[in-house]
């Protein structure tokens, strides 16, 4: 006991070089790993396999039809199903890895602006909050996001500390892969500029720093932006194409969501109250020094909010890049005020302070739990919506025989009953061949990779397509008592005309239902 408050209660002995970063890293990967295949994979998790899982070629051929923003990521996981598969949990790791990263990066950042204590404690915070376990555990471009959007931070303010052409250009590296993994993160740069130009990221405008060496960083920080820009302009230009179709689902912005984007964020309203408390104290306190992390939160929230005025994008968990900035302010303010001037990566700190910062962490812990656990439940968004895609293909898996056919409704929407049967059915039955027994999709006239996105194309006569099939299994969205009324035009007049409902199974958001023939 003696030897772990000298290690973790005084931080004047703490070997900072590791433990600032070490500790929040490891923390957020056992709470990303606490069970991370117990959820099923919703919505966009099966578009991810969808994509993820196709050769390369049609995987670029994709990304031009839809998803160009998300097409990077994509890539990436599908070099690492390649290697690790695409179970539940393979299809989750890369992003389990990407936040511990972003919740170590955390720790340096927070060292190198407010000492050693501040880091510490903000890493923590961020590694138990709700949602870092929630965006930690989704096959989504979102915990990588919040990655490169810390890299990119610590790498600026490196590279404002001691310029070099190698520091800007893995700024620029940075920045490219962070507008790759979702452009809206692009925002983040509205902060960058305005650190570059007040020069808060290095230290107040009395540290000796000259007109030209102001100049040099100034330039530098532009060369790095345009280099970065010229990368993304193929992929704006394209994204900017698709923007009606990929995000048509989206409401305008309103007032209140500002009001309600911490909770949504930390995933918690309680949490996400303190988180906010925190950071505003931390703000106060901070001085000059939380600028920068301040103006990370505020500014990308603020630009996406008023272009969501005129244009649906605004999407809380696409916002979630800023959390690790909040608890920067909230560790300052845990660990105490900081020094007036000097260097901050090596301020001792007394043990009061951060015993009572570790008890604050370990209090947002505590009231995070149940959340914890809903998270790890179900991943659906918003959770009234969830489908039981495993618990439909549960159903046809104990009753299907051979020559069954399949047909679901509706198919043109963003829902993806077939690719939640096309997932978890071999996975129940055991058989994961491609010509493996399930249901024939006896509608599909035109395949996702012959089409090149993440729908089928189905006949233009259900009847004749239906013809010469006994046995359907209808997945119909939604609970009904009557499924088969449920589903509209041609498609529902051949089934009703030709099948009579044998057995009817409803599960949480979807019903299946085994349709036969009328003798």
């Amino acid at each position: 006991m003696a030897g772990f408050r000298a290690v973790f209660l005084r931080p004047d002995r703490w070997p900072a070089g590791w433990v600032v970063w070490a500790v929040p890293l490891l923390v957020t990967l056992v709470a990303g790993c606490s069970g991370i295949n117990r959820a099923q994979p919703w919505r966009d998790e099966l578009a991810t396999w969808s994509a993820a899982t196709r050769p390369v070629g049609d995987l670029f051929r994709l990304t031009r039809t839809v998803d160009a923003a998300t097409g990077a990521y994509y890539l990436v996981v599908h070099g690492w199903t390649g290697v690790f598969g695409d179970s539940v949990a393979a299809l989750r790791l890369p992003s389990v890895l990407a936040m511990a990263g972003a919740a170590g990066l955390t720790g340096v950042l927070g060292r190198r602006l407010f000492g050693v204590s501040a880091g510490l404690l903000a890493g923590l915070l961020f590694a138990v909050l709700p949602g870092t376990s929630r965006y930690a555990q989704e096959a989504r471009p979102y915990a990588l996001v919040t990655l490169l959007a810390v890299l990119a931070t610590v790498l600026l303010v490196r590279a404002l500390d001691g310029p070099g052409r190698l520091r800007w250009a893995g700024y620029a590296a940075a920045v490219a892969g962070l507008g790759l993994a979702h452009l809206l993160a692009l925002g983040l740069l509205a902060a960058h500029a305005v650190a570059v130009l007040t020069f808060t990221a290095w230290g107040p405008p009395s540290s000796g720093v000259t007109r030209e060496s102001w100049g040099r960083r100034l330039r530098g920080w532009l060369l790095a932006v345009s280099a970065a820009l010229v990368v993304l302009t193929p992929l704006l230009v394209t994204a900017q194409r698709q923007r009606s179709h990929q995000l048509d689902w989206v409401t305008a912005a309103r007032l209140a969501d500002l009001a309600a984007l911490p909770g949504a964020l930390a995933h918690s309203g309680v949490v996400g109250g303190v988180l906010v408390g925190l950071a505003a104290l931390g703000a106060t306190r901070s001085g000059w020094r939380g600028l920068l992390p301040g103006l990370c939160v505020l500014l990308p929230v603020l630009l996406i909010f008023v272009a969501a005025l005129a244009v649906p994008l605004w999407v809380p968990r696409y916002l979630f890049f800023t959390v690790p900035f909040a608890c920067l302010l909230a560790g300052t303010a845990l660990a105490g005020p900081a020094p007036p001037t000097g260097p901050t990566r090596t301020r001792p700190a007394g043990a009061r302070p951060v015993r009572a910062g570790l008890a604050v962490v370990a209090l947002a812990a505590l009231l995070g739990l149940p959340d914890q656990a809903a998270v790890r439940h179900s991943h659906g968004w918003p959770r009234s919506a969830t489908v039981d895609y495993r618990g439909a293909a549960a159903v046809i898996a104990a009753g299907q025989r051979p020559g069954d056919a399949v047909v679901y409704s509706p198919r043109d929407g963003w829902l993806f009953l077939d690719l939640g049967i096309d997932y978890h059915l071999p996975r129940i039955t055991g058989d994961r061949a491609a010509d493996g027994p399930r249901p024939r999709d006896v509608l599909v006239a035109q395949g996702r990779r012959a089409r090149a996105d993440l729908w089928v194309r189905e006949c233009d006569r259900p009847a004749g397509c239906l013809a010469g099939v006994d046995r359907v299994w209808l997945v119909v969205a939604g609970r009904h008592d009557d499924p088969l009324a449920a589903v509209p035009g041609d498609k529902g007049d051949a089934l009703r005309a030709g099948f009579t409902v044998e057995q009817a199974h409803p599960r949480p958001g979807v019903t299946v239902a085994l349709l036969v023939r009328r003798r």
